[in-house]
């Protein structure tokens, strides 16, 4: 009995001897190749990472400046439509407004601006301000009764939300 646990006392010695053989037995020139290979791997996917974070913040100050840029010419489209609501007996001056409506207007759809909040229109509390509500048989629910400010987005970025009156 002594002599077999002597035997297995032994086996894991031996077997230390032999994984330890085992790890000397590796390249030298393996191992440092191994890890100039992953330091290598890791230069390029962290370059890889900067090139697309900075390809989106890049895409993002474009639109940020863009929809500043929008945000500054609002009281502009608001007072030509102010202008344009105003009756008026001389058919020229109504005529010079509405053109330099237009132009602001096609400015605008060139800049990718998309004008929103009409009369009629169902309430989206994600694109509409209420301001007011009102109870109407003739309206559905959450539908927009009356329009004191229009609504401006670029892409999914709201400029300025539209100021409505909502019927109940």
């Amino acid at each position: 009995m002594a002599e077999m646990e002597k035997e297995m006392n032994e086996t894991p010695a031996e077997e230390t001897v032999e994984t330890a053989e085992e790890v000397v037995e590796t390249n030298p020139w393996e191992e440092k190749y191994n890890a100039e290979r992953d330091a290598h791997l890791r230069v390029a996917a962290e370059f890889d990472n900067f090139r697309k974070r900075t390809i989106k913040e890049k895409e993002a100050s474009y639109g940020n400046g863009k929809a500043d840029a929008v945000a500054k010419m609002l009281p502009v489209y608001d007072n030509l439509e102010r202008a344009l609501n105003q009756p008026t007996e001389d058919a020229a001056y109504k005529k010079g407004v509405e053109m330099t409506m237009n132009e602001l207007v096609k400015i605008f759809t060139a800049l990718g601006v998309e004008i929103f909040g009409n009369v009629g229109d169902a309430f989206d509390p994600n694109l509409h301000n209420a301001v007011m509500h009102i109870d109407s048989e003739e309206l559905g629910e959450n539908t927009i009764a009356q329009v004191f400010q229009k609504g401006f987005k670029i892409g999914e970025k709201i400029v300025r939300f539209a100021m409505v009156q909502v019927a109940n």
